[in-house]
């Protein structure tokens, strides 16, 4: 057994991770990244999420044809995944073990490396930081591990051939970014959902628009549908039968950590099965921090960006031009986008939430049909909504549902970060025609004092 110390180690090779690397190399600390699986090198997003998925996505709202489409998504993977992967392992002080890690002790972890090797390596660290990443969950519905044509979302994008028809178990957002996609290549898509409401997380007005927008597209919906068993080819739920040649299962995804061995180190979970982590990201082993999807929360790319930041300055001294430690808490309105056509974005409250919470709002709404921008697009679907703090004029969260509202999101979550009054947006002038310009309309649109 070899044995080697490292001030540095990370478990994973996750967005956080790699780059906390490079950042501790150029501060003249070495690091080692251990990683189980080279095709996963770089993370989740370059490898097996946001990157490859959303190049489909938007080859498919190109209408491009599926084959054709695979070899982009091929293409743009290998470009990202280099590039993720030299970024970090260019740097001088980092170093690299390909091998399955678990805790022996509180700052010892145990590396077996990938077959044919088999090296096992003892490594002592001083400090220890996990980047495992998750994974999707799959359910403990009968037949659905002896079945031939059950994918997940990972896997689903490995597909050699177009499936003609694919029933999707889960409606939510990855279910349904997944549902879209494959319909625009011509798949004839039947969602399965067990639970009786449709986007339960959305406003039912957003939640009712983006049903039927899905549904005229021709994604067939079969709500409160639980399944009880899964062939190769069929899908008993709720009485009925259907046919499938590829069975998608989107019913979540669960972090990555079963073989980490975490009691050895003395790291608790949460309740949720995720790695408890306090403000600062540290576990409840002083030596151990957890970063990316791992840790809980959103699972966004942008967020493991954001978990390297508050390590750094934590580590540091503080971090950017202002020097200052930065904690989880301060992590506020933070957007989300469902990559389905058109988007669907939010960030901070929407009514269902604001109701819940006894808070008082203003509300703001608009048609997406009323943006210029969105009839020369050619697609005026969708629905904007906004709250406002009827004493301050702060916006309090907004939902957009239309063209390009991935990019227009961050504009709300801006002005709500550094505390605009909802005015600033109602009068910016903004290019045109740009959806953009629609938050003028919208925030002349009250409807509710």
């Amino acid at each position: 057994m070899k044995k080697q110390t490292y001030k540095n180690i990370i478990i994973g090779f996750g967005k956080a991770g790699r780059v906390l690397a490079a950042k501790l190399s150029q501060e003249g600390e070495e690091s080692v990244i251990i990683e189980r699986d080279r095709a996963m090198d770089g993370g989740t997003c370059p490898n097996v999420g946001c990157v490859p998925s959303k190049t489909l996505i938007a080859a498919g709202n190109r209408n491009l044809p599926f084959a054709e489409a695979m070899k982009l998504k091929y293409a743009t993977r290998e470009k990202m995944h280099n590039g993720a992967t030299n970024g970090a392992l260019s740097q001088p002080l980092v170093s690299y073990l390909n091998g399955l890690a678990k805790f022996i002790s509180p700052d010892e972890v145990e590396v077996s490396a990938a077959a044919p090797d088999g090296t096992v390596t003892r490594l002592t660290g001083e400090r220890i930081f996990i980047n495992t990443g998750a994974t999707p969950v799959i359910p403990g519905i009968s037949g659905i591990h002896d079945s031939k044509n059950v994918i997940t979302s990972e896997s689903a994008m490995e597909l050699d051939e177009l499936p003609e028809n694919l029933v999707i178990i889960g409606a939510g957002y990855i279910g349904l970014e997944f549902a879209g996609m494959f319909n625009h290549f011509g798949s004839k898509v039947t969602v399965l959902e067990p639970f009786d409401k449709f986007l339960p997380r959305e406003d039912k007005d957003v939640a009712d628009e983006v049903f039927k927008d899905l549904t005229e597209s021709g994604i067939s919906f079969h709500l409160n549908t639980p399944i009880d068993k899964i062939s190769d080819n069929e899908v008993m739920a709720g009485g009925k039968v259907y046919t499938a040649d590829k069975i998608l299962v989107a019913t979540g995804r669960k972090p990555n950590i079963d073989e980490l061995n975490l009691s050895a180190a003395g790291i608790e979970l949460q309740p949720n099965g995720y790695i408890k982590v306090d403000d600062t990201l540290k576990t409840t082993n002083d030596k151990v921090w957890a970063l990316g999807d791992v840790r809980g929360g959103g699972q966004f790319y942008y967020l493991s960006t954001d978990d390297f930041r508050i390590v750094v300055s934590q580590l540091f001294g503080g971090f950017g031009d202002g020097g200052r430690k930065l904690t989880s808490p301060e992590r506020q309105n933070v957007p989300y986008s469902v990559f389905i056509t058109p988007t669907l974005s939010r960030v901070g409250l929407d009514e269902r939430m604001a109701q819940g919470l006894g808070k008082k709002y203003r509300l703001f709404k608009l048609p997406a049909a009323k943006i210029v921008k969105a009839n020369v697009l050619q697609d005026p679907r969708g629905l904007l909504k906004a709250l406002v703090d009827p004493e301050t004029d702060e916006i309090l969260g907004a939902t957009l549902y239309h063209e390009d509202s991935h990019e227009i999101i961050n504009l709300v979550s801006l002005a709500m970060q550094a505390r605009v009054k909802y005015m600033r947006l109602r009068d910016q002038i903004f290019t045109h025609p740009t959806m953009g310009e629609g938050l003028n309309d919208l925030f002349a649109n009250s409807v509710m004092c």
